[in-house]
């Protein structure tokens, strides 16, 4: 059971829910990639090499994207990324401010970006490779409508 579900109160909702985008792989498999051209020119440690090593860079990425929550209730806003170190942000909508998002041409292209949840206070809290932060905006808009 996800965290989002397991911290809902009485007569709460999930009204949007997102995740980190698949682009925080990009690394792992271009070098995955690498490998396989490496070996097919028939060079088999340094493709071993390469493999390995988009592994070890993909393998904390992949433990991000599914330990990784972005949700929108009608009564708040939940965060939670981590395994061994989490961070977890629950935010009444009352209570939020502004979400700033930063998107590059490539993230509205692939459907991600960045975002900065502004609380009352000032306290600000960012997020990077967010799939679809302008849906996420507008369902907290919405929610605190």
């Amino acid at each position: 059971m996800s965290y989002v579900n397991k911290s809902l109160i009485a007569n709460e909702q999930v009204i949007y829910r997102t995740r980190l985008n698949l682009v925080i792989f990009t690394w792992s498999i271009l070098f995955g990639l690498m490998a396989v051209a490496v070996l097919l020119l028939g060079y088999r440690l340094a493709a071993a090499g390469l493999l390995i090593f988009a592994v070890l860079i993909g393998l904390p990425k992949y433990v991000a994207f599914v330990t990784s929550e972005f949700a929108v209730t009608n009564k708040r806003l939940i965060v939670k990324v981590g395994v061994l170190r989490r961070r977890i942000v629950e935010m009444q909508l009352s209570k939020v401010e502004a979400i700033a998002v930063d998107q590059s041409l490539l993230g509205r292209i692939f459907g991600y970006g960045n975002i900065v949840v502004t609380g009352t206070g000032g306290t600000k809290e960012p997020f990077s490779a967010i799939s679809s932060p302008l849906k996420f905006r507008r369902a907290v808009q919405a929610a605190a409508g």
